[in-house]
């Protein structure tokens, strides 16, 4: 598929974007101490419900995936807010390329528009993007977008911001353990090496903490083959409002949810 500007005018994309609703504003710093407590360092999210939401509304889908990219940015400044440092999203996944040609070729758009416009604000906000996934499926004009705002934002600190595109979780096993071969036969490392912090280092992860916290919006109760190796011990929060909908008072939800469990480890 390939990112084709002529196909959605700039004038559609913008006419079908919605506006965020107003955000009560309550105590942060609440949540913030909340997080430190309990040493939430990761959230990972699968954003689901764009369509579904477009559906409710009589829109069309892409008017949901739009309104998605709002419920993104105002989740950014929230965990910014919150003082947690990693966030990763589930954006595309290997399997999505089994919907309508029109439909991913308008979310490949929709992808490069939302890294060009919004890669200044993360810069300016130190928010470190990275896309993780097989980009080399992806059009090399949405390759060039990409190396542009990974390079851009590449010594920010306050956020690292994941976002999975043509990602899948086995897929990610399957590469590492390619790539492991690889370096064995090379002599690089041996047989004897292999180790689980070491299958985590050829992880497209490798460079931040397992997801503490998993949010699935849209209520449905399933992975999707998502971050399978690194979600180990991760806790599950599913909220059945639909990701247009997810703002800072929800994210505010999750983390007070997540504060009440008993992380044990494996312990008693």
């Amino acid at each position: 598929m390939f990112y084709n500007k002529k196909k959605y005018s700039r004038e559609e994309y913008i006419s079908l974007k919605i506006k965020s609703p107003t955000i009560t504003k309550s105590n942060d710093e609440e949540t913030i101490n909340l997080a430190k407590e309990c040493k939430l360092q990761h959230i990972a999210i699968i954003m689901d419900g764009n369509r579904r939401w477009a559906k409710q509304k009589n829109l069309p889908s892409v008017a949901g995936h739009n309104q998605g990219v709002v419920a993104l940015k105002n989740t950014v400044r929230a965990m910014k807010d919150f003082k947690i440092q990693n966030l990763t999203v589930y954006a595309f996944s290997t399997e999505n390329w089994k919907r309508s040609p029109k439909e991913v070729e308008f979310l490949m758009f929709l992808l490069g528009e939302t890294l060009k416009n919004e890669t200044q604000e993360l810069h300016e906000n130190d928010v470190r993007i990275r896309i993780i996934g097989d980009t080399q499926k992806l059009s090399p004009s949405l390759q060039e977008i990409i190396k542009k705002s990974e390079e851009k934002t590449a010594n920010n600190k306050s956020l690292n911001l994941q976002i999975a595109i043509n990602y899948g979780g086995r897929a990610e096993i399957v590469n590492a353990i390619k790539q492991i071969a690889k370096d064995i036969a090379s002599n690089k490392i041996s047989s004897d090496d292999i180790s689980e912090d070491l299958v985590s280092k050829y992880l497209y992860t490798n460079y931040i903490p397992d997801p503490d916290l998993i949010i699935r919006t849209g209520g449905e109760y399933r992975i999707s083959n998502y971050l399978l190796w690194q979600i180990a011990y991760s806790e599950f929060y599913i909220t059945k409002m639909l990701w247009p909908d997810f703002d800072k008072e929800a994210l505010r939800l999750a983390i007070s949810d997540f504060a009440k469990r008993n992380r044990r480890f494996g312990k008693d």
